[in-house]
Formats: C-alpha cells, sequence, structure tokens
C-alpha cells in the first residue's frame, strides 16, 4: 500500500488497484504531488492484492459461461473495499464508490464538480476482462468511462479522475481563478493564449492583450471563447449562455468548419 499523509481535514483519494505503484508514480508528481505535500488532498492506492487468501496472490479466476480472457474475483475487492471503510471511519455515511469502466458514463467537468464536494471518494480499477458483477452491485456508486474506447487497466482512468477533481479542491492550483476560467466552466472552451515574446517569428501576440484595458480584456476572451468552441467544439454551444450577438457570432465560425 502507498500513501501520501494522514487522514484530515482535506479530500481523501482511496485508489483499488493492481497497480498502485503505477497510480502513485504518476499522481506523485507536478500539481497533484504538491498538493498532496501540502496536505490540501489525500491519496492512498490500495493494493487488491494485499486481500486475498489465494497462495500465489491471485485476485482472478475463468468466467462462469466460458468466454476469453480472466475475471476480478469479487471477495478480495471487498475485504480491500472493508478496509478503506474502516479506515475512514465514518459509520454514518457510506463513502461514494466509483468503477472506471468503458461501460460507464462519459467522464466530464461536472462530473469532477459533483466528485469535488465529497469528502472521501473510492475509485475500483477494474482489469482482464472485468469484475465479477456481484461485487459491483453491493459497492458501486457510479460507473464511470474516460471515452469510447479500451484501456488495459483502469488505472490511467482513475489518474484522470484525481487529476481533474484535485485541481477543483480549494488552494491546490497556485491562482484559484484557473479553475474558474478554464475550458468547460461556463460551458466553453478557454481563450488562446500567449507568452513572451510579444514577436516571434513575426507573429505578434494580439495587442489587445498588451493593452491593460479590462474590460476590452474580458472582451476579447469572451470573443474568442466562443469562436474558439465554434471552431472546434460546436456541439458545446447548444448548452452555452450565448448573447444573440455571440450566436451570429458563432454561427458565422461553425459554417466554416
Amino acid at each position: 500500500m502507498l500513501m501520501f499523509h494522514k487522514r484530515g481535514n482535506r479530500m481523501n483519494f482511496h485508489i483499488m488497484t493492481l497497480f498502485p505503484e503505477m497510480v502513485m508514480d504518476g499522481l506523485n508528481t507536478s500539481i497533484t504531488g504538491r498538493a498532496c505535500k501540502q496536505g490540501l488532498i489525500n491519496i492512498e492506492a490500495v493494493n487488491i492484492r494485499d486481500f486475498t487468501d489465494e497462495k500465489h496472490g491471485h485476485v482472478d479466476d475463468y468466467p462462469y459461461g466460458g468466454g476469453a480472457g480472466m475475471v476480478m474475483q469479487p471477495m478480495p475487492i471487498y475485504k480491500c473495499y472493508n478496509h478503506i471503510v474502516e479506515k475512514i471511519g465514518n459509520p454514518d455515511k457510506k463513502p461514494k464508490v466509483v468503477y472506471m469502466t468503458p461501460q460507464g458514463r462519459t467522464f466530464n467537468q461536472e462530473i469532477a464538480k459533483e466528485y469535488s464536494t465529497e469528502d472521501d471518494l473510492i475509485i475500483l480499477c477494474g482489469h482482464y476482462e472485468g469484475v465479477d458483477e456481484r461485487i459491483l452491485e453491493m459497492i458501486v456508486d457510479d460507473n464511470i468511462s474516460i471515452g469510447d474506447f479500451v484501456l488495459t487497466g483502469g488505472e490511467l482512468p482513475a489518474m484522470v479522475v484525481v487529476d481533474a477533481i484535485s485541481r477543483l479542491v480549494p488552494g491546490v492550483l497556485n491562482n484559484d481563478v484557473s479553475a474558474q476560467t478554464e475550458s468547460f466552466e461556463d460551458g466553453l472552451l478557454e481563450y488562446p493564449q500567449y507568452t513572451r515574446p510579444a514577436i516571434w517569428r513575426d507573429e505578434a501576440v494580439p495587442e489587445v492583450l498588451l493593452s491593460g484595458h479590462h474590460k476590452k480584456l474580458q472582451e476579447w476572451y469572451r470573443r474568442e471563447s466562443v469562436i474558439r468552441t465554434a471552431k472546434r467544439r460546436p456541439d458545446m454551444l447548444m448548452q452555452a449562455q450565448l448573447s444573440e450577438e455571440e450566436k451570429e457570432l458563432a454561427k458565422q465560425y461553425a459554417d466554416l468548419e
């Protein structure tokens, strides 16, 4: 079992996995790693193999009815889950359990916001051909996918989910405003970003960004977000709150694609 920091008044992620090193090596870097060291979030990867009674550490078996591959057995997962629940120590509230599976609803920013209000989030990483349905029905509250494709296991999707949620925890980003202006926060993609030098290979930064004029900057940000969304993700425009002028602007650029 690998973990950061003792529990406290912070958001706690508990990842049930067969490959804890893979999970923690990825999350022990960059923003999530720094947030753990600062005690803003807590992440632990719990090895499901630690809870099997099979002498060789096996946690899978052949599927009933035949078929290719192996299926993860329910008992090691059940024991692992109970271990986490006992450590959380709150008998009055069942922690939310998420199973990473391509059969789940597609993860997005709204789900990240929803999960960020939890004190504890347990994430189950499947492997092989899947997990015995009985344990899923017993403990899982939500099935989550990161897209319509199949991966070897649930570890990479779990890392994606933890990273996205962690950014919404107060204090994790050095500038909390960043989380409010990023793509998807207002139903639009984020506007283009520029940095020094002001001119690079004869290409200049848009003049308005050098003006220091707050109102004009906000207008530019909004306009560019609408244009970028129309070009790259026109499907998002149906849910975005747009003025009549912005709708015409979006239509103009969406029609060009």
